[in-house]
């Protein structure tokens, strides 16, 4: 049976992020990918510069579209930029049931906001106690939180937070704490799991559309059945390998490799490492 997902997200015209990279990861992972598009971004390696929102009205008639005809068995977000957009989508999910992945997407590679400052608090109290699990980087952990982390303590102690905002789970991606010795993800569970898992940095400057790719990974998992621990775990070795094998296009950060990890076969854990 093949398993559909959908992605409701920005698109980037650069092709590295976005709707773009969550269908291509949903694709290289076996599941038909389906999208509700949020805004159309100019962006290409060097960054974004310009931003057009879609009317709330279209993308929630994008989602019902797609639910209404399709079994999907997983959803994620990406880019929503304004409270509107959030609230238009949390309506959206009161009647779902579906396991939803949320990417709170705040700034682009480049430096360019994806979500405006006061949708922030819609982020945090509309969509976050719908979530299976939330898998904001560092400086959106921090935002998400409340706090500055600098330390693993401080790590743990902003993923209680988010979890007692009411999300099912926490990844807080690593990739910013470029002085730990590791590229190191902590997740933590509303039911008390809680682990590591972490990989060998890679000396690179195409790390472009990372965050979603990683998250659309997990996202395509869980729609093929897998818990979130162990989706969490398979989506590190895909954005693993997708860094580590660099297509090395465009000038500034490029796009990720979102066929490195089917073309690794069984050494697809190579570097990656559970622990805790």
């Amino acid at each position: 049976m093949v398993r559909v997902a959908l992605t409701i997200a920005g698109s980037d015209s650069g092709g590295g992020a976005g709707i773009q990279a969550d269908l291509k990861t949903f694709q290289e992972l076996g599941v038909f990918g389906t999208s509700a598009l949020t805004a159309v971004t100019a962006q290409n390696t060097f960054g974004v510069t310009a931003i057009q929102p879609v009317d709330t009205a279209i993308i929630k008639a994008q989602i019902q579209a797609v639910i209404e005809d399709f079994d999907v068995k997983a959803i994620k977000t990406g880019m929503l930029f304004s409270t509107e957009i959030i609230y238009a989508v949390g309506e959206a999910f009161h009647w779902s049931g579906i396991p939803l992945v949320i990417d709170p997407v705040m700034i682009a590679k480049g430096g360019a906001s994806l979500l405006e400052r006061q949708a922030v608090e819609a982020l945090k109290t509309v969509l976050v106690p719908l979530a299976a699990i939330v898998t904001p980087n560092i400086p959106e952990a921090e935002v998400l939180a409340g706090m500055e982390i600098k330390t693993n303590a401080d790590i743990e102690r902003a993923a209680k937070h988010i979890i007692a905002l009411g999300a099912g789970a926490v990844l807080i991606k690593g990739g910013h704490r470029k002085e730990a010795p590791y590229a190191e993800d902590l997740f933590m569970g509303a039911d008390g799991e809680r682990f590591s898992v972490r990989a060998p940095w890679i000396d690179t400057k195409d790390t472009h559309g990372t965050g979603c790719t990683y998250s659309a990974a997990l996202t395509a998992f869980l729609a093929n059945g897998e818990t979130a621990a162990n989706a969490v775990v398979s989506a590190k070795c895909f954005i693993h390998a997708a860094i580590e094998d660099g297509l090395k296009i465009g000038g500034g950060h490029g796009p990720t490799n979102h066929w490195a990890y089917g073309r690794r076969g069984n050494k697809t854990m190579e570097g990656v490492v559970v622990y805790g």
